[in-house]
């Protein structure tokens, strides 16, 4: 019965997940996603986009990543995308530790798997990181056309701090790349982002 406790005591601490506020606001609910929700949302995109992953791209190691990708947070908390370079650095210090000590409460041989998905995620080494993290980067965007701004209203963001990442969307897909754009330039339009259409391809 130990390694079923373990694996019950991996998914109790997961469940803490639940309590995590993001930056990113909730269109029509007047309050923040939690990062459980955002975890849950990026599945569903992951299975309604599938058409859109690199050829032969191993889709359930994709949903694996998008699923456990943010249980770090429990102890680490979400940062917000723009936050700059020192917080960055402290964020990924917070995050592997994190990683550490909630994949060892699973058993070794779990464990060790959860954690090096974690890190291919985190490294982008392979086409399943890169859709992953693509979708990842995405599903914010998503959500701020949505609430009207959202956190880039909030944080005054423009839409050249927008395209900038958008290049780690359009590395995991192509095709996404260019809705990342489309956003962008649909929430210039409606005035929800700050920036010109017109300094934008497409």
């Amino acid at each position: 019965m130990r390694r079923l406790d373990e694996q019950i005591g991996f998914v109790t601490e997961a469940d803490k997940l639940k309590g995590v506020l993001r930056q990113t606001h909730l269109a029509g609910l007047n309050r923040r996603e939690n990062s459980a929700e955002h975890s849950w949302h990026l599945a569903i995109m992951v299975l309604a986009l599938a058409e859109y992953a690199p050829p032969g791209a191993d889709l359930g190691k994709v949903m694996a990543m998008v699923l456990i990708h943010d249980l770090v947070e429990i102890d680490a908390g979400d940062l917000f995308l723009y936050a700059g370079a020192a917080e960055q650095e402290r964020q990924e210090a917070a995050e592997r530790a994190a990683a550490a000590r909630i994949f060892a409460l699973l058993p070794p041989d779990q464990g060790a798997a959860f954690g090096q998905l974690w890190d291919e995620f985190t490294k982008r080494g392979t086409p399943e990181a890169r859709f992953a993290r693509a979708i990842d980067r995405l599903q914010p965007m998503l959500e701020n056309l949505a609430a009207d701004g959202g956190t880039w209203r909030e944080h005054g963001i423009t839409a050249d701090q927008v395209l900038e990442k958008i290049e780690l969307i359009r590395d995991g897909s192509a095709e996404l790349g260019k809705l990342g754009e489309a956003i962008v330039r649909e929430a210039v339009a409606a005035g929800v982002l700050a920036g010109s259409p017109s300094s934008m391809s497409g």
